[in-house]
């Protein structure tokens, strides 16, 4: 947490452990960095960039799992980028005193203060404090890390599920509710007329909620890529390589979220590999979508000199995450090419390789030590970190792996390691 009294060297070392550990747990890190400053009860981070988890909250727990997006996105209008306030707002279905603060890159920052407290302190510190949090999620996510794109895969799946369930039951009961009250038998004209159209109108928000929130964890394909288009362009922008881009079909299907993001940097990465070889003046990028999957074709005619191994290095770990397929291959004088394919569902996995994959960077750095038998000081020491930061790391591991002691973590770990990690098929001529 922060504090007030020590000096700016430490404030900056607890914000370098906010931004640090895993994204979709950097909610309840910053809580706790600002609670001092800032008293609070209940704090959102809303980023349109994370999909499948747009928003991310600590505290409260039966206020933070009522915020609707909707909310978020009223109360975001009327902050201005950089210039936080206080204010009263809909929240989590109830009118409350909220402080606010929107970042230029478009992230919003909700705090509801503690107490009877209204007045923001130290806005401008705030803001500057929440910048770099911002600014790291969006890093995190432009970057497309195998964390990530595991985290937001695991969160669309769940969240996509939960919408079609919930909209499937609604929409069945509001379409038998129509018929009831469409049935000549009933004699209260204006009755049914008022029932009919308040039902008409429930049905239509329900099914344009569903399509807002899909729209928050899709991008339409010819949309993702246009984004792509511009990053290479300033890749390359002092390369003299002519570049032809083949965008997909208008008609493709929405691309996933983390699939988008995997597809740019990961057509990103093949690029600067390409085009780093010496003399390649041509070079095509293609995406085509068939239905099922997201297919990259990036190839240079001409080097044909690409560091096949190094390649595949570089494309390895979004390509296991994500069950992607790598196909790799040059030849000296006619040229290189790099082949993904990308599956738009998530790929199908034994339970216990589901519960390691699950663990990300530093988690998998905690349980490797912990599986050596070594207790939280010695691990606090060969990771430099603090005791309580591994405490906090040993129980998100025991919770995705879903076991209750270090002993079962620890055997699970030795198990999975000789069984070998779970990996992407990946083909490198």
């Amino acid at each position: 947490m922060l504090d007030t009294k020590a000096p700016p060297e430490t404030d900056l070392l607890a914000l370098r452990e906010v931004i640090e550990g895993p994204l979709h747990e950097i909610a309840r890190r910053f809580s706790r960095f600002l609670s001092d400053r800032w008293p609070h009860t209940a704090l959102v981070v809303f980023t349109k960039e994370c999909t499948g988890r747009p928003r991310k909250v600590a505290g409260a727990t039966e206020m933070v799992n009522k915020v609707t997006i909707d909310e978020l996105e009223q109360l975001k209008a009327l902050v201005e980028p950089g210039r936080p306030l206080s204010t009263t707002a809909a929240l989590g279905g109830a009118t409350r005193t909220v402080w606010a603060v929107r970042d230029p890159v478009g992230t919003l920052l909700v705090l509801v203060p503690r107490g009877s407290r209204k007045q923001l302190p130290q806005p401008t510190a705030l803001s500057a404090l929440f910048g770099i949090v911002a600014t790291s999620i969006s890093q995190q996510v432009a970057q497309a890390s195998p964390d990530y794109l595991a985290e937001s895969r695991a969160a669309s799946s769940e969240r996509a599920r939960t919408i079609t369930e919930m909209a499937t039951a609604h929409e069945s009961a509001l379409v038998a509710v129509l018929n009831t009250l469409r049935a000549t038998a009933l004699d209260d004209r204006r009755a049914r007329v008022a029932a009919t159209e308040s039902a008409s109108v429930a049905l239509v928000a329900l099914r344009s909620a569903q399509k807002s929130d899909l729209a928050l964890s899709e991008e339409p394909a010819p949309a993702a890529f246009t984004k792509l288009r511009r990053d290479v362009r300033h890749l390359l922008k002092h390369h003299e390589a002519h570049v032809e881009f083949v965008p997909p079909a208008k008609a493709a299907r929405p691309l996933p979220g983390e699939v988008a993001y995997a597809a740019r940097a990961m057509t990103r990465t093949a690029v600067l590999a390409l085009t780093a070889q010496p003399g390649p003046s041509r070079l095509r990028i293609a995406w085509t979508c068939d239905g099922t999957s997201l297919r990259i074709d990036v190839r240079e005619q001409e080097s044909g000199s690409v560091d096949v191994r190094a390649l595949s290095l570089q494309l390895e770990g979004r390509a296991r995450t994500l069950g992607a397929t790598v196909s790799l291959d040059a030849v000296p004088g006619w040229g290189s090419r790099a082949g993904i394919v990308l599956p738009f569902d998530p790929p199908t996995v034994r339970t216990g390789e589901t519960r390691l994959s699950s663990l990300n960077a530093r988690e998998r750095e905690v349980l490797h030590l912990l599986a050596q038998g070594r207790r939280n000081k010695a691990i606090a020491d060969a990771l430099g970190i603090t005791e309580s930061t591994v405490k906090f790391h040993v129980t998100g591991v025991l919770r995705k792996l879903e076991v209750s002691s270090r002993g079962e973590a620890a055997a699970l770990a030795l198990n999975g390691h000789e069984q070998g990690p779970v990996a992407g098929r990946r083909e490198a001529q």
